[in-house]
């Protein structure tokens, strides 16, 4: 019968993951449907809902770059042009970059982040119901990330005690099936999960995706603000130039 003792943490393992999936499921629907309905985002409010702060101080550092107010060299540092920040998202910038005018790209990027703008920025997206509250960061997202942990751990389970000689006048066959219900029950979560909450968000709500995916829509073609939109919603990997890729590449090496 030692096949029950890895039977019950299977379950076990299943049930918790699969009840932290439905409950930040339910969380996250629980988000006023109207939420967001008349707010344009801006293009920093949109940085924000796809990939966070980190988002947000790239696309800064991108539009300065467009602006030849700022150089991004592809060895990875940043210099200053001009010194006057038109907004706070910009002053944040350079005051990350510091009195000398020139700064690795890693470390401006990490200050940047968590600068008061954004934080700022943050709280206000969370208040219109667009983004995810910091507490509750760990909701749908998340629980996928769980319950697919969690298959693989039942699955690891059933396969060891299938392989382990037993005493046990239990066919295999109906051993295999008590471990495939806690399977069938963490792959059906994840097949509920993906129907009715992808795309998975860690930062925004489901208004906060939908305002996203009307921003990818609208956007027109071929001006620079079809170039930053880009880059707000799929990051700087979306940037055409390999040299702006290269500079923030470094980021990875610092």
């Amino acid at each position: 019968m030692f096949w029950v003792l890895l039977l019950l943490p299977a379950w076990a393992v299943a049930g918790v993951a699969c009840t932290r999936l439905c409950l930040a499921a339910v969380r996250s629907a629980s988000v006023d449907a109207d939420a967001g309905q008349c707010h344009d985002l801006t293009l920093y409010e949109a940085a924000f809902l796809s990939g966070g702060p980190g988002r947000v101080a790239e696309l800064t550092l991108v539009s300065m770059a467009r602006q030849r107010r700022l150089l991004l060299a592809h060895t990875g540092w940043a210099t200053v042009v001009d010194p006057r920040g038109r907004d706070e998202m910009e002053r944040s910038v350079i005051g990350a970059i510091g009195p000398e005018g020139q700064s690795r790209i890693a470390p401006v990027r990490a200050a940047a982040a968590t600068a008061d703008a954004v934080r700022g920025l943050a709280d206000g997206l969370v208040g219109a119901g667009l983004a995810v509250p910091d507490g509750a960061r760990t909701t749908v997202a998340a629980g996928v990330r769980q319950v697919r942990g969690a298959a693989l751990t039942v699955f690891v389970l059933g396969g060891t005690a299938l392989l382990m000689p037993t005493t046990s006048d239990l066919p295999r066959v109906l051993m295999a099936a008590w471990f495939g219900l806690p399977l069938a029950l963490t792959l059906s979560c994840l097949a509920l999960a993906r129907i009715e909450a992808h795309p998975y968000s860690r930062w925004a709500s489901p208004a906060g995706q939908r305002l996203l995916a009307a921003v990818a829509r609208q956007a027109p073609a071929g001006d620079d603000r079809t170039y930053l939109t880009s880059i707000a919603v799929r990051g700087i990997h979306a940037a055409a130039e390999p040299e702006l890729r290269a500079a923030f590449a470094h980021r990875d090496r610092t």
